[in-house]
């Protein structure tokens, strides 16, 4: 009899664990472990001071391989479109293995491992790297997306956010386990988020949709788990600054972020658990997967109201109606979308807003160091970026929500005055004074993880959920474009100039100097300038 009843409790067990881990819950929780390794692009101030020195690049070079890295992070078209014809584990496993290609190789060439590669394999290398990022997007925030679309606005919100703290999260793992070596770091870029999506490959799938009574209560619980690791690590990031931490001190940190990165599994299990319970009872107010128990009428009218959206066909799908778009929120084809003016106007301001965003992120490793901060001050100036950045992000999810539903206050009114925050953060730069760089990551940072949020919410709401996929990352294609202008053409030609300067008062040539560097306020001045002047031109 105690075999049999043991055996029993063995087999409820395994049947509870193996809802626990197919359920919508741990899928939830599986995405926002995939996003918070997601964002390994912010990290390039950190370690591009390393392939500089290493490989004797020019600034307008280091430049043009950020630019590279932009356009990978940016171009998300390939992985939309794939998404579209292939399941999603596949995408998050084509995902991981370009991640781990690209930063690898990226590791190997500025750790002399190899010959050192020629400038246009870095750019391919480090395209390849942060291209897959495109691909935990796609596959991680649009399955949440489409998994929970009454909470649209707040699920963007997390899953962005999650990615803006990979910035200041990557630092301190990578402290606890290498210590203070900024190469490694390019190592653990390389292997952690491919190992995180191979893990949870097969959890990320779409769902049927169903309601479920706590789910606002348990967004606002990932959204106070979410805030209580940034105030930790702008702490750890803030101490680390003050106090000299030993190798154990960065092991304890290391395992305090992950031990709050993980928590939301218990949420998922109490979740569970609530469906389990009732569904035991007979009065199970959500659907599980895979099962399907009785439905109050309304519940089943809204199934059936959004099933029915899903499967029609976009009226019009040939290319006559390509001039002849829905009602704005409506599902558009894809060349309906493209050839729209709203669709002109995102890009504008992608190009515009998030371009001198990228420009200014991607050189605050050599912002730091004209201004002589040392470099654990330029490690803390990109750690509160990005715990800023999701700061910047979970406001665009949650407040702007709220400022649209209680004020009527749109947002791309609100995606204009955040263009506005990020002008002071280039003013700040471009004339700095002891300890501005800090403030200025701050708006840099809120600002952009903003303009991320506010661009993906924009794009659902107006050219609906469909094609959706595919549309955000389209929406995207104009920032590396302007990156590049900005980025290179602009940012790195001006620094060069000033450090050209400063080398002919010396008396040297270039080829008496490995690197080319400018120290002093006046090398991102004018530069800076033009990006204040620019960004609030990207109004939509």
């Amino acid at each position: 009899m105690a075999t049999t009843t043991s055996g029993s409790s063995g087999y409820v067990c395994c049947r509870f664990f193996l809802q626990v881990i197919t359920g919508r819950w741990f899928m939830m929780f599986a995405s926002f472990l995939i996003m918070a390794c997601a964002g390994a692009t912010y990290l390039f101030g950190v370690y591009s001071k390393d392939i500089k020195s290493t490989l004797g690049y020019d600034q307008s070079t280091l430049n043009l391989m950020s630019t590279f890295k932009d356009l990978g992070a940016n171009v998300g078209v390939l992985s939309g479109l794939l998404a579209e014809v292939t399941p999603t584990w596949f995408v998050l496993l084509v995902g991981a293995l370009m991640n781990f290609t690209g930063y690898f190789m990226i590791w190997l060439a500025v750790t002399k491992r190899v010959a050192t590669p020629k400038v246009w394999q870095m750019c391919a290398y480090i395209c390849i790297g942060a291209n897959s990022q495109n691909f935990a997007n796609t596959g991680s925030l649009v399955t949440c997306v489409k998994n929970f679309p009454q909470s649209r606005g707040m699920m963007l919100g997390l899953m962005k956010g999650f990615v803006g703290l990979s910035g200041a999260i990557f630092p301190q793992i990578y402290y606890a386990i290498y210590g203070n070596d900024s190469k490694s770091l390019i190592l653990l870029i390389g292997w952690f988020p491919a190992a995180i999506s191979l893990v949870f490959v097969y959890n990320i799938r779409a769902m049927k949709i169903s309601t479920h009574p706590n789910e606002t209560k348990v967004l606002h619980e990932y959204l106070g788990i979410a805030t209580v690791l940034a105030l930790l690590i702008m702490a750890l990031t803030i101490a680390q600054k003050k106090v000299p931490f030993s190798h154990t001190a960065y092991l304890f940190s290391g395992v305090a972020v992950c031990f709050i990165m993980f928590s939301p599994f218990l949420i998922a299990i109490r979740e569970e658990f609530y469906t389990w319970r009732n569904r035991e009872q007979l009065t199970a107010p959500i659907r599980l997967v895979d099962e399907a128990p009785t439905l109050p009428e309304t519940e089943m009218k809204s199934e059936i109201e959004y099933e029915s959206m899903e499967t029609k066909e976009a009226s019009g799908s040939g290319c006559s109606s390509i001039f002849k778009p829905p009602k704005r929120g409506e599902d558009f084809s894809i060349l309906q979308a493209l050839f729209s003016i709203d669709m002109f106007l995102v890009f504008l301001g992608t190009f515009c807003g998030l371009g001198c965003s990228l420009t200014a992120v991607d050189n605050l490793g050599q912002i730091g160091e004209s201004l002589g901060y040392p470099y654990q001050a330029v490690s803390t100036v990109v750690s509160l970026l990005s715990i800023w950045n999701y700061f910047g992000r979970v406001f665009a999810g949650f407040v702007s929500e709220i400022i649209l539903l209680k004020y009527k206050i749109p947002r791309p009114l609100i995606m204009s005055l955040v263009f506005l925050l990020a002008a002071v953060g280039d003013l700040l730069i471009a004339f700095p004074w002891p300890g501005s760089v800090y403030l200025a990551s701050l708006l840099l940072g809120f600002s952009f993880g903003a303009q991320q949020t506010l661009l993906f919410t924009i794009v659902s709401e107006l050219f609906g959920l469909k094609y959706y996929a595919t549309l955000f990352n389209c929406a995207q294609l104009s920032s590396p474009l302007g990156s590049f202008v900005l980025n290179v053409r602009i940012v790195g030609k001006l620094y060069d100039k000033e450090a050209w300067k400063q080398l002919a008062a010396k008396g040297m040539a270039r080829s008496m100097v490995k690197e080319l560097t400018c120290i002093g306020k006046q090398c991102y001045r004018l530069s800076f300038s033009i990006l204040a002047a620019l960004t609030p031109l990207g109004r939509l």
